[in-house]
């Protein structure tokens, strides 16, 4: 890719030492330009997906370039050290971890999105970059340098990191690699890598100048070094060398399985990582040394049952800082203090010391074992506090509940079992502290009255950034096969969907991804007009049978903090209308089918109450004349569709105040949304109506790349009259709403349209297919409350659907009308929800 000439890496570009001492003269400038546009989370989170995906394909070119690069003795074919070092970096790249990481430390999986963290309020915060990060990395560490920078990455920083003149390549290839993910080359703007030794103290004093925070990985000298650069009113961030220590109690000292855990830890990296033990304490009193050493020679013998270390060659000061503490250990044995066991050929050496003061080992599987009564801890090792790290504890429960609040008061930051002191988790924290709130900045912005209905600030100030969506289109079978496959860690959460489209299919979620969802809904119910801080609310969805209707808006009004009745859709009309009344409900969420019921039914008690103004409904549609009639005969103000979702998907759309009919916004943070041709896989030209195709991004536990919905739609061009830059689609029915009948193509929602424009039909409409003995049969059942009479309805479908007349004149449907009772009508057993078309023919 690179000579070794070019070995620093500038914004897409290798480049030598000459074009980096002039760059680095203009770093503010370059700065300023980057940070003139916001880095979008999804963009950092797609491209390093994508690289750890590569990472993991032994085959992929990705690896070939890398491989050159990799340190010393894990470069070759198939070594375990690189297969090692490649795992870990595409485990930290992966979408999973850094979701994890992100929700953990800032809160949201987009935490830049200057969203109302109370919905009753036009406040906005969010968690904003602090602009540039220049990062100082430790030449002993392969993976940290890229790893730091990709953290100043998805806090949404510029960052410049210095590489040890000694390092490999890897860094400025691997995020160079990272860079190449990314389509919009906005990564690769916000990446600068230069290496060169901490000599070059100019390089340092311009790379630190025009800093906003500075992280700096080394001891004490390092961070030194680097402060003397650090600008006033600059972060330094400190990832400093760390102490970490073992505690055993009486029981757990004795136990052969903690011994062995104990020894693991030792051995495992060698005593290199941070939260490898170097002190072994044992809550006894410095006086019991029987029991001191006791313990050494067993923990001595652990270690020499341990798998025997790679060869390493040891540089002049870590031989002499290992030779120096064994000796100084042996002489003060004649005074009584120590005991020092050691292997014959120098591979490990136990330390037993009466004092319990905290020493630092010089690692190579070396360890101090030290008496210290818990009664003592605090005073002991609160000295060394800005040095601790990781106490690995072993006892009973108890003594873990009782010791954890003591080592934690005495300034560690992370407690383990023993044996597990190196493990960790996606989103730790570290050092006490979490990274990517280091990098970043909260901040808020105070609006007035006039944004209402505006639930997230960045809608109206720029258009959502979409990755680019490949791979074969999914269907709904195809979803049911990849939910057997799901892990079960990531099946947190059962819904089944109403089966309105066929048999109920099974939908799975993590808590986290719901949560995700239900704030995403809860935004767009603001968007429409809901107000959290005044509406009182009936929940009229039904609930039952994993059905998540009920459940989901009860989780989205929980978040909105709206005030709600948890009634559910039930069969006692009467008795729902009288709560409405009783408990002051001016806002109703349902489905229109059993809204429609409800309000026909208890007509006389609703209208008499007159409180009603708002109707949020989903699953359905209202037809215009059904609008008209809620409104001049109810009083309602406002009629806004819910969301538009679906159970697998969650929710896709939401409509604005300035949204009507079947009109929606795009829930870009969740989704990207592809408009493909009906017959084949290819976008339609804008405007036209095709499958709607949806691919979910902000989602852990099930990705559903390319999913057809089964819905139809046409995107709307230009921007909202409300102001938002949210994409925008008009829903144009079903697939399945499209019947084959007679050798004609017959549309449901033409049939509805005819209804309403020539009949001023305001009620609900069925369509039922029979097999006759001759020929096919299409029935149209609307409700008698509202129905006209069936033969003058019959004619004016015949007069207004060339398609059917046809059909009929070629006696080749029989096709009739019938007015029935509302309750009769075919609905959903779990959702309540209309079957637009029932087919009865097979």
């Amino acid at each position: 890719m690179t000579d070794t000439i070019n070995h620093h890496y500038w914004q897409g570009t290798f480049i030598g030492d000459d074009e980096a001492a002039r760059r680095l003269a203009t770093l503010p400038a370059t700065v300023e330009a980057a940070l003139a546009a916001p880095l979008d989370t999804e963009t950092v989170l797609a491209a390093c997906d994508a690289l750890s995906r590569a990472l993991r394909d032994p085959g992929h070119r990705v690896r070939e370039r890398l491989a050159p690069h990799l340190p010393a003795g894990s470069g070759a074919a198939g070594d375990a050290d690189a297969e090692e070092l490649l795992t870990e970096l595409a485990d930290f790249l992966g979408r999973s971890c850094l979701t994890r990481k992100l929700r953990r430390e800032l809160g949201a999986a987009a935490p830049q999105r200057l969203n109302r963290p109370d919905a009753k309020e036009t406040v906005y915060e969010a968690w904003a970059p602090v602009g540039l990060v220049a990062h100082i990395a430790p030449g002993n560490a392969a993976t940290v340098a890229p790893l730091s920078l990709i953290e100043g990455l998805l806090a949404g920083n510029v960052n410049v990191l210095k590489t040890s003149s000694a390092d490999t390549f890897l860094a400025q290839h691997l995020l160079a690699e990272l860079a190449a993910q990314d389509p919009t080359g906005a990564i690769a703007e916000r990446i600068i890598v230069l290496r060169f030794p901490s000599s070059r103290q100019e390089w340092l004093r311009l790379m630190c100048a025009p800093a906003d925070a500075v992280a700096v990985w080394g001891g004490e000298a390092a961070v030194e070094g680097v402060a003397a650069h650090v600008p006033a009113g600059c972060r330094l961030v400190e990832w400093g060398h760390k102490i970490s220590f073992a505690y055993l109690t009486q029981d757990a000292w004795t136990d052969e399985a903690t011994l062995t855990g104990l020894a693991r830890d030792i051995c495992l990296f060698e005593q290199q990582a941070c939260s490898s033990p170097q002190v072994v304490y044992l809550d006894t009193e410095p006086g019991n040394t029987d029991a001191l050493h006791a313990f050494a020679e067993r923990l001595a013998a652990a270690l020499a049952a341990q798998p025997a270390p790679a060869e390493a060659d040891l540089d002049p000061a870590e031989y002499a800082e290992l030779t120096t503490t064994e000796h100084l250990a042996r002489l003060e044995e004649h005074l009584g203090l120590t005991r020092v066991l050691a292997a014959p050929d120098g591979t490990w050496r136990v330390m037993a010391d009466t004092r319990p003061a905290l020493t630092a080992s010089p690692l190579h599987r070396s360890v101090w074992v030290k008496p210290l009564p818990r009664k003592d801890l605090i005073a002991t090792l609160r000295p060394m506090r800005r040095y601790l790290q990781t106490a690995g504890l072993a006892g009973s429960r108890t003594d873990i509940a009782e010791l954890s609040t003591l080592v934690l008061a005495a300034g560690a930051t992370r407690v383990t079992p023993v044996g597990a002191m190196t493990a960790g988790y996606a989103g730790e924290p570290h050092d006490g502290v979490y990274a990517l709130q280091r990098y970043s900045r909260r901040v808020a912005v105070q609006a007035d009255e006039r944004f209402a209905a505006t639930a997230c600030l960045d809608d109206l100030a720029r258009p959502a950034v979409f990755p680019q969506v490949t791979g074969p289109l999914l269907d709904k079978a195809g979803v049911q096969d990849l939910n057997r496959g799901v892990d079960r860690s990531d099946a947190e959460l059962y819904f089944r969907s109403g089966g309105s489209t066929g048999t109920p299919a099974l939908s799975l979620f993590t808590y986290e991804d719901y949560d995700t969802q239900m704030h995403a809904a809860a935004r767009g119910l603001l968007a429409a007009g809901y107000d959290p801080a005044r509406d009182r609310t009936a929940n009229l969805f039904y609930c039952g049978g994993m059905y998540g209707g009920f459940i989901s808006f009860f989780s989205i009004l929980e978040r909105l903090g709206g005030v709600q009745m948890p009634m559910a859709a039930g069969s006692d009309h009467r008795a729902t209308a009288e709560m409405i009344a009783a408990y002051e409900v001016d806002t109703l969420f349902g489905m229109p089918s059993y809204l429609w019921q409800l309000l026909h039914e208890e007509a006389d008690l609703l209208r008499s109450y007159g409180g009603l103004r708002k109707i949020y409904y989903g699953g359905e549609h209202f037809t215009e004349e059904q609008r008209r009639t809620l409104t001049e005969t109810y009083g309602i103000e406002v009629i806004h569709s819910i969301t538009y979702g679906s159970t697998d998907l969650g929710p896709l759309g939401y409509q604005c105040t300035r949204s009507g009919g079947s009109v929606h916004h795009l829930h870009a943070d969740l989704h990207t949304l592809e408009i493909v041709d009906v017959d084949e896989d290819r976008p339609v030209e804008p405007g036209e109506t095709g499958r709607l195709v949806f691919t979910t991004r902000a989602r852990r536990g099930q990705h559903l790349d390319r999913y057809v919905i089964g819905d139809l739609g046409r995107a709307l061009p230009g921007r909202c009259p409300c102001g938002s830059h949210a994409p925008r689609f008009e829903l144009l029915g079903r697939l399945g709403e499209v019947m084959r009948v007679a050798t004609y193509f017959l549309n449901y929602r033409r049939f509805v349209a005819i209804a309403e424009e020539h009949l001023r039909y305001a009620g609900e409409l069925q369509a039922v297919l029979t097999a006759g003995a001759a020929r096919e049969a299409l029935t149209l059942r609307m409700e008698s409350a509202h129905a006209p009479d069936p033969d003058r309805a019959r004619d004016a479908f015949l007069a207004a659907y060339p398609e059917v007349r046809s059909a009929v004149a070629e006696k080749l449907l029989d096709f009739t009308v019938e007015a029935v009772d509302g309750a009769a009508l075919t609905r959903t057993a779990t959702s309540g929800k209309l079957l637009a078309v029932v087919d009865r023919r097979r």
